[in-house]
């Protein structure tokens, strides 16, 4: 088997999936809809159930209708294990898990285990696609596991945002390929043919730090400008000004020129972490992107100044925070190094007591997520985290909260300030409730 043929008459590969996490479902759920046949394949028994029954568990727009289009029309399967799919695919993507150590390494065990599973079942001719984000040389890595000169490694990096998952991959900015077999690479990146794209095929070492740079980069923008925030109120500047002026600049743009309480998620700290280590490694101190990080870190702890301020002084006991947006940005669910979960545990610190609110978590968590909620009152309304706080803090950007009603947050609320750390709220109408509104980078 590994290759099918469809309506037109053209032959196409099948492609295999292993690990069904974010990125590989995304991944696998988008092939098919492009029109591949797709095995994908996870060592978890009961989210292949699931799968195959057409629920998923990832909160992402229009992810469950590629899932069920995809299970309907049979371009789309799930099964135990990656020895299944090594046997029916032709190209198989590896989107495993590779978490970071403290250092910034990656553990890689999980993709060489992954290859050593599949390695001896592939058919000749076969292609292995790193699709995990793994630090430059994982393709010798995985090329010295397979241990096959019949079958080749190509590097094929996600650029996949949390909430636009979907978008991003059917419509992408560039598609980027990379291996010392150019054939294979062309194989991979014709799968993406029918998208209007440009596609860079380039080696794997190449490939592989093109996905750390970029991360890197996009980084640096959003500490730059938080930066510039902190400057702005030094100065008595508005930072909305600030952004409008630079950012009309075709050199600069206006993407990720917006101020917050810092970044997260699970890949701008992976990947800058590692692009230290990375380049340390190699004997290159990367002191620009360890002063993007320290700049990322001391913005959440600029955020948990601005409540003490708003407080009247350092000592939080006693003080109840309503807390408006958990997960580290709209649009997904994901708690993972969110920049509100780690300003709520330095104010937990501080003595206070937080109810919180987000619209993930408002129907009830799982047990994973539930851990990362440790300590915090979930409520199951907007209103529920506003009511008897002495201060609001918005930390993250979902939509439904720039409706919020200023004069009803001033009538539910037993304090006066409220904490725009997302420069999301209306400042004049909120102080026209009576209300200190407080923003990032904003003139008091």
């Amino acid at each position: 088997m590994g290759d099918t043929t469809i309506d037109d008459g053209t032959e196409r590969p099948i492609l295999g999936i292993v690990g069904v996490g974010y990125v590989g479902l995304t991944t696998g759920a988008c092939l098919a809809h492009l029109g591949f046949e797709v095995v994908c394949g996870d060592v978890d028994a009961d989210r292949v159930r699931e799968l195959n029954e057409g629920r998923i568990p990832i909160f992402e727009d229009g992810l469950s209708d590629l899932v069920a289009e995809g299970i309907a029309n049979g371009r789309l399967s799930f099964v135990l294990g990656g020895a299944e799919v090594a046997r029916r695919a032709s190209i198989v993507f590896l989107c495993v898990p590779t978490p970071q150590d403290e250092d910034g390494s990656a553990d890689l065990s999980y993709i060489e285990a992954a290859a050593a599973e599949i390695g001896p079942l592939l058919a000749p001719g076969s292609i292995v696609v790193n699709k995990s984000t793994v630090p430059v040389g994982s393709a010798r890595v995985v090329e010295a596991v397979i241990r096959r000169g019949d079958v080749s490694v190509v590097s094929n990096p996600e650029f996949l945002r949390e909430g636009t998952a979907v978008r991003d991959f059917l419509h992408p900015d560039r598609v980027v390929v990379g291996s010392s077999d150019r054939a294979a690479a062309h194989r991979v990146a014709e799968l993406y043919r029918s998208l209007d794209t440009e596609i860079l095929v380039t080696d794997a070492s190449s490939s592989e730090t093109i996905k750390y740079a970029a991360n890197g980069f996009l980084a640096m923008k959003i500490s730059f400008v938080n930066a510039v925030a902190a400057m702005c109120e030094a100065v008595g500047a508005d930072v909305a000004d600030v952004v409008e002026g630079i950012g009309s600049d075709r050199r600069i743009g206006r993407e990720f020129l917006r101020p917050g309480p810092g970044w997260g998620g699970s890949c701008f700290p992976k990947d800058s972490h590692a692009l230290v280590h990375v380049a340390a490694s190699h004997g290159y101190d990367f002191s620009m992107m360890r002063g993007v990080i320290a700049v990322n870190d001391e913005q959440r702890e600029r955020m948990v100044r601005k409540v003490q301020r708003a407080t009247g002084g350092d000592d939080l006991s006693g003080v109840r925070i309503g807390v408006l947006g958990l997960t580290f940005k709209a649009g997904t669910d994901d708690l993972r190094d969110s920049p509100s979960i780690a300003i709520i545990g330095r104010l937990r610190q501080l003595g206070a007591t937080v109810i919180g609110y987000d619209p993930t978590t408002c129907e009830g968590v799982s047990a994973a997520r539930g851990r990362q909620l440790d300590g915090i009152e979930l409520a199951s309304h907007v209103d529920d985290a506003i009511r008897d706080a002495d201060v609001v803090v918005l930390l993250t950007e979902w939509p439904e909260f720039r409706s919020l009603d200023p004069r009803r947050v001033a009538s539910l609320m037993r304090g006066r300030s409220v904490v725009d750390t997302r420069n999301l709220l209306d400042p004049a109408s909120f102080r026209s409730a009576g209300l200190h509104y407080d923003g990032v980078g904003r003139p008091q």
